[in-house]
């Protein structure tokens, strides 16, 4: 299952995310806080001297970057957490909603019903005698 999330302000503004685990950029965030992109930069919790700084609650806490020129990265709940108990936006709410499944996922999809199929199969065999001797004297197959 595909899955898309939103943030939203009180003011309406969502930011669409690919899946639940997805992460958003600074012009989404920019967007769903109805800020300037300046102070959105000015919110984040960074540091020139330190690539992934400690939490700070009083910050937008950006994900986990391997280099620095990663670009900033942050999670739906972190943007919605910073909007609720720093900018001291009413309503913020992380919204889950369907969307289309991608080329991975249907993929995914077509070795699971595989893999129940072979289930259902090997289930079948649990009604075959597990004896070496019951088997051979089974008449139901042909000899070799």
């Amino acid at each position: 299952m595909h899955v898309q999330q939103a943030v939203e302000s009180s003011i309406d503004h969502s930011i669409p995310i690919g899946h639940s685990d997805a992460l958003v950029g600074i012009d989404d965030v920019q967007k769903s806080l109805n800020r300037s992109r300046a102070s959105v930069y000015r919110y984040t919790n960074t540091d020139p001297r330190n690539l992934n700084p400690p939490f700070n609650p009083r910050k937008l806490n950006p994900e986990y970057r391997s280099d620095q020129k990663d670009p900033l990265l942050f999670h739906p709940n972190e943007v919605a957490r910073f909007a609720k108990d720093v900018l001291r936006i009413k309503e913020v709410t992380v919204e889950v909603l369907n969307s289309p499944s991608t080329a991975t996922q249907q993929m995914l999809g077509s070795i699971l019903d595989e893999l129940r199929g072979i289930r259902a199969r090997l289930d079948g065999l649990d009604d075959v005698p597990s004896d070496l001797n019951a088997r051979r004297e089974r008449q139901d197959r042909p000899a070799a």
